[in-house]
């Protein structure tokens, strides 16, 4: 609560959680000098988010084991060590017999030197007002933060749900050693009941996710435009948890498939919950929530026979898309690089619909909200994506986790856009248009506060599973603009939301629950957690002194908009326009990336059986670009048909034609090589001392070093020295890596040479783009793959010897950095 002067009280907050809760307004808004002053800290102290400022880098030597992925290792050690003090079912012997029936021995139990032997995750330790700390060992706390909810069993018995001691978790009760399961085992009967209802339904969609908690930090007030909590002031942190998803795979769907991606930020201010629900691609394929039901019914699988699974490639969607010209725009993001991204750590994420921003002054503005990724945006190739959902479906995923795991931590900046209402009137398109965005070039980003995710869930389902993310959730500052789509979304998640968690008290679960004080009379319904006291429910009321009242002016506060207009079903005419910025998307995109949307609609279309729905969906690209439509049917087999007509034609020459913004390219990335994946193939035989070289420069640099072989496991140096292999070419493709060095050592090159996985994996290394080094000898496994031996940093294929590497390492980790070199295509972009 606030005191009379602005300074928050104690009462109800946590004195340890302090650091979150400052409420100091202030008008001054230098958002660039701020930005840079807390951007200069981070980088300083904290290695700009993107490493952990504790680890130690490990070096190499001649003669020494060299052990990949260090802290991940030195952890694994500790918890097998850990781990094997527990005998192999030494007292299993004793769990039979009529003494074990009435006497059952009690379990074996090893004492932990370390609480992180048992922690779900090492980033435990790390917490914010809502996550809390570790869970208390030997308590369960569920009686403010998730502290409370979080649950240890170490030196505690087993028991019921209801606290009865389990004297027997083996067996089921019996008449005798071999007669007939009682009935009366209330002990069975829960466990197998609790079993048999352990799931609930799946998100409609956005059901395959993955989160992780962190904070909003603002760059300084923005209090000109809003009085919305986490703009407060400068320096403030704001706790966030944040799930990425998929659109429309089913919960058990790969992570890679060419998709939309959901990014969803739950903050959790002291004014309330407000959840930012948005995607990684600033537009929607409709206009209107009444034809929500309508598309996901089209892209999910076809009902007759459920197929196909987390893919837009069959009749029904491009049936549906064909015939709503709406959705052209959203399309040309789907088909692009983007629907396949690299990782969730780099990828944008858009806020997709207007909303407004409202100050003390109750003045509004519009404005418009985006993530950028500080790893920048990068991207897939299909073949790649392909791929990779064989070898690893969870490659997302595991991609997140593991990044926090090892201290990682992702980070984002937040821009807004802000623009006036005379300035959305004065547009050539609507504002209030989910199909439409707003031209950087138009209304600039305003940078106002970084994003750091920096702690893994404890458990997936009860955080992760169970969040309820809603646009509903708005906190005083933020409001709703008339979007129509936006309107449906309003009441469509807080719907779903009941179905999916059991009833109106979804607020209640842990993950859910507000930091700041709930009191109103809303009362009872399916897994109510709170115990009111007292007998009044509603308002007004004397017989609780008028408690809860209503916080007037200190609450929220709807704008007051003017309306004057008859009732009616319809649509603004500037929302008939289909087609403009689509073509500015497609303009504003490289030669490959261009070339790399025309190959999509052709798989995607060729997956589709009724040819009237191809010449359709071609007629609507022809008002795109005709380029792209003669791509296309070329790849079809088809002539190119005749523009679809439009739906209204007398409208202004839109205010941008190329944005570069729009382009993947656009945001290269600030943070090096850090945590790229590098596989450097060995075989017995390999040359240490440039291996070892290569090794150190690369993990000094932060990228994640992987030595693979062909098999796992430990392979001898040229000199005897010892190399751990921790993954090999058989279980780890070289889809799953950034880059590929090719070490020195003529033995290690002719075993490589011999195997039949290596022309593979260097083949699809090339053909994905991917920065490949062949140090020394190795340089006859290029040959060999048919790959053209002469360096070309510009294409990331490099060449050096043993003796020179050292020359070289500044340009390896620089073409390592680009990520993709993608004019390897250039032969194939005519």
């Amino acid at each position: 609560m606030l005191k009379p002067d602005g300074k928050a009280s104690s009462s109800g907050i946590n004195n340890g959680y302090a650091q979150y809760f400052t409420f100091t307004f202030t008008s001054d808004i230098d958002i660039s000098a701020q930005r840079r002053t807390i951007m200069a800290k981070s980088k300083k102290t904290a290695k700009l988010s993107c490493s952990n400022s504790e680890s130690k880098t490990p070096t190499v030597s001649d003669k020494t084991i060299l052990n990949t992925n260090y802290i991940v290792t030195e952890q694994a050690e500790s918890i097998n060590e850990f781990v094997s003090k527990m005998p192999n079912s030494s007292d299993r012997l004793r769990e039979y017999g009529y003494d074990n029936a009435i006497a059952p021995t009690a379990g074996y139990t090893v004492a932990q030197k370390s609480s992180e032997f048992t922690a779900s995750t090492c980033s435990e330790k790390i917490g914010t007002a809502k996550t809390g700390s570790l869970a208390p060992l030997g308590s369960n706390a569920t009686i403010s933060s998730l502290n409370r909810v979080r649950v240890d069993a170490t030196d505690q018995s087993l028991t019921t749900n209801h606290g009865v001691k389990v004297s027997d978790n083996q067996n089921s009760l019996k008449v005798g050693l071999r007669g007939p399961s009682l009935l009366e085992d209330f002990i069975l009967r829960e466990k197998i009941t609790h079993f048999d209802h352990e799931r609930i339904p799946e998100r409609v969609v956005h059901a395959r996710g993955s989160a992780a908690h962190g904070y909003f930090e603002a760059y300084d007030s923005i209090s000109k435009y809003t009085i919305a909590a986490p703009f407060a002031e400068k320096g403030k942190k704001t706790p966030v948890f944040v799930r990425f998803s998929t659109v429309a795979g089913e919960r058990g769907s790969k992570d890679t498939a060419r998709d939309a991606r959901g990014f969803a930020v739950k903050f959790y201010t002291e004014e309330g919950n407000w959840d930012l629900v948005g995607n990684n691609i600033p537009v929607f394929f409709i206009q209107d929530a009444m034809k929500f039901p309508d598309l996901v019914h089209a892209v999910k699988p076809e009902p007759h026979h459920g197929m196909p699974q987390a893919a837009s490639a069959h009749d029904t969607f491009w049936d549906f898309v064909s015939l709503m010209p709406e959705s052209t725009h959203m399309l040309m993001w789907i088909m692009s690089d983007r629907a396949i991204p690299r990782s969730y750590r780099m990828m944008q994420g858009f806020g997709v619909h207007t909303f407004r921003l409202i100050n003390d002054q109750n003045q509004s503005v519009f404005c418009k909200f985006h993530w950028k990724p500080l790893l920048g945006t990068h991207s897939l190739v299909w073949d790649e994506a392909v791929k990779i959902s064989g070898v690893d479906p969870d490659f997302h995923r595991r991609d997140l986790w593991e990044a926090i795991e090892s201290g990682e931590s992702p980070e984002w900046e937040l821009g807004l856009q802000i623009f006036s209402e005379a300035q959305a009137e004065s547009f050539t398109f609507d504002v209030l248009d989910s199909t439409k965005l707003i031209p950087e070039e138009l209304v600039p980003l305003i940078p106002v506060g970084r994003m750091v995710l920096n702690r893994n869930p404890d458990n997936f389902f009860a955080e992760t599973e169970q969040v309820a993310f809603c646009t509903a959730h708005i906190i005083p500052g933020i409001d709703f603009s008339n979007d129509p789509l936006l309107a449906g979304r309003i009441h469509s998640y807080i719907d779903t939301q009941i179905t999916r968690l059991g009833g109106p008290n979804f607020h209640e679960i842990p993950i859910n629950s507000a930091l700041g004080h709930v009191q109103n009379n809303q009362r009872d319904g399916m897994h109510r957690q709170a115990l009111h006291r007292g007998r009044v429910a509603y308002e007004p009321n004397s017989l609780a002194g008028g408690c809860p009242f209503q916080a007037g002016t200190a609450g929220f506060v709807s704008f007051p908009e003017a309306f004057s207009a008859d009732k009616m079903r319809g649509k603004p005419e500037k929302f008939s326009e289909h087609y403009a910025q689509a073509t500015l998307f497609y303009n504003s995109q490289t030669a490959i990336e261009q070339a790399h949307i025309a190959s999509a609609f052709r798989f995607e279309l060729s997956k589709v059986e009724v040819l009237a729905i191809r010449d359709r969906m071609l007629s609507s690209l022809v008002n795109v670009s005709e380029e792209l439509a003669a791509e296309v049917a070329k790849g079809l087999g088809m002539e190119v048909p005749e523009a679809m007509p439009k739906a209204f034609i007398e409208l202004s020459q839109p205010e941008v034609s190329i944005s570069p913004s729009l382009s993947l390219t656009a945001l290269p990335g600030e943070c090096g090589i850090r945590s790229r994946q590098i596989a450097i193939l060995i075989e017995d035989g390999v040359e240490q001392a440039s291996l070892a070289e290569l090794y150190n420069a690369l993990i000094e640099a932060g990228a994640v070093v992987h030595f693979v072989g062909s098999r796992v496991g430990m392979f001898e140096g040229v000199n005897g020295e010892k190399i751990v292999a921790n993954k090999s070419m058989e279980n780890s493709p070289s889809v799953l890596f950034d880059a590929l060095m090719l070490s020195d050592g003529i033995k290690s090159v002719q075993a490589l040479a011999s195997n039949v996985d290596t022309m593979a994996f260097v083949k699809d290394a090339f053909r994905h783009g991917k920065t490949i080094l062949a140090i020394g000898a190795a340089k006859q496994l290029l040959e060999m793959a048919g790959i053209a031996t002469v360096n070309n940093s510009d294409h990331g294929i490099l060449m050096t010897t043993s003796d020179e590497l050292g020359e070289m390492t500044s340009e390896i980790i620089d073409a390592i950095a680009a990520h993709r070199h993608l004019s390897r295509e250039s032969e194939f972009v005519k």
